[in-house]
């Protein structure tokens, strides 16, 4: 048996309300104060997230996230320095 392929593509290349949950993020290509400030708010390895909106006058920045129960932005770099791995999106109350 083969193992399933996993989905997998850069957080800015969601589509909006599809979920990923986050494989991978490159801390490199952001400072070290921009990598603590979206650990703070939530973004790390393992966590599911949700593409909410994008950004106007297609330059489809920033991006608002669903992060838990929070909608944080981000912006369209930091989206794409983050891998995550498609997941069926999740139904709210």
């Amino acid at each position: 048996m083969h193992a399933p392929v996993k989905s997998t593509i850069t957080l800015d290349r969601l589509s909006l309300r599809q979920c990923g949950e986050v494989l991978a993020i490159d801390w490199t290509s952001m400072s070290e104060t921009e990598g603590r400030r979206l650990r703070a708010l939530g973004l790390d390895e393992g966590v599911t997230v949700e593409k909410l909106h994008k950004g106007m006058f297609g330059f489809n920045d920033p991006i608002a996230l669903k992060v838990g129960r929070m909608m944080i932005a981000v912006r369209k770099s930091h989206a794409q320095a983050i891998t995550v791995e498609l997941v069926p999106v999740i139904a709210t109350a």
